[in-house]
């Protein structure tokens, strides 16, 4: 996101500004934008006196700085593992992280009332080698090195356990259509979907977490959801949203790049992204949230299906 991708200054700019500048970042106000929609952080972006741009992620609660600290030691763990930029913290505190804009624009943006605008074509066979390369040398990291880091780490078994407790967790307080039940228990219960081995994963490697330039990734922000799990995990949004025949070269690259396939790969994509349901329902209940709880019922039983 640039400076400018916010049409207007946050309500309360002069206590972000405030904040800021308590930490030592003297910001001008004329070039502070916010973006609301982060579930763990408020982002905001300004400049500096210099010039310099800035990213600043606020917590909203402080259940998320456990977590926040883990992520700032796999950052440094990855920076110089990988071919493209992840962010460099310069400040970190219980009530502000920043670090330097980084070079590139999101793939994909989401406005303040839900509309999504793509800034990069899925559709690209240049941003699909590029994605399947660069998760190709993220999954190629040390795992050890990476548990070291505090990030959780699961073994296949474990991985597939845990979405097992989830959708229990989640039935139980949620009520869960017959048609979702059934196709993810199907999916839990087949052996062929389910990778034999566990790698670093991103998480929640989606466009708007991919910064692009001329459809070549430059940087990839937001580690919060790091762990050692599912390869599967930084492939599904692709799959998902570019025709088959692209996300094949990004499988393709993945493979050239030393990433380990197997024969349904693409279909246990598809699955997984079906069941992101569950992992909302799971924030939900975590959170307490009444309104993340009424969006989570929506879709754990969306009405075609009640």
């Amino acid at each position: 996101m640039s400076p400018s991708a916010v049409p207007a200054p946050p309500a309360d700019l002069d206590a972000l500004l405030e904040l800021a500048s308590a930490h030592g970042l003297e910001l001008d106000g004329t070039t502070v934008r916010t973006e609301e929609l982060g579930l763990d952080f408020r982002v905001a972006i300004g400049s500096a006196a210099d010039g310099q741009a800035w990213v600043l992620r606020i917590p909203r609660r402080r259940d998320v700085l456990g977590r926040a600290a883990v992520e700032r030691e796999l950052l440094r763990m990855v920076a110089p593992r990988l071919d493209v930029a992840v962010p460099d913290w310069r400040i970190s505190t219980s009530e502000l992280i920043a670090y330097p804009l980084l070079p590139g624009t999101p793939g994909l943006s989401v406005g303040a009332d839900g509309t999504a605008t793509w800034h990069v074509d899925i559709s690209s066979p240049v941003y699909a080698a590029s994605l399947g390369a660069t998760v190709a040398r993220l999954h190629a990291s040390d795992v050890q090195a990476a548990a070291e880091t505090g990030i959780e780490v699961r073994s296949p078994a474990q991985v597939r356990q845990a979405w097992q407790d989830d959708i229990e967790r989640v039935a139980a307080e949620f009520r869960i259509s017959a048609s979702l039940r059934a196709r993810w228990d199907a999916w839990l219960a087949e052996d062929s979907f389910w990778p034999q081995h566990t790698v670093l994963t991103h998480g929640e490697l989606y466009p708007g977490h991919t910064l692009v330039e001329g459809e070549e990734i430059t940087a990839i922000i937001d580690w919060t959801t790091a762990s050692i799990g599912d390869p599967a995990k930084d492939l599904m949004f692709h799959r998902t949203f570019a025709p088959p025949e692209v996300f094949d070269i990004a499988l393709e690259a993945y493979a050239s790049g030393g990433g380990r396939t197997w024969p349904r790969l693409a279909e246990h994509c598809t699955e997984m992204f079906s069941a992101g349901a569950i992992g909302y329902g799971v924030f939900a209940l975590e959170t307490g949230d009444p309104a993340h709880r009424d969006a989570a019922a929506a879709e754990l039983n969306p009405p075609a299906d009640g």
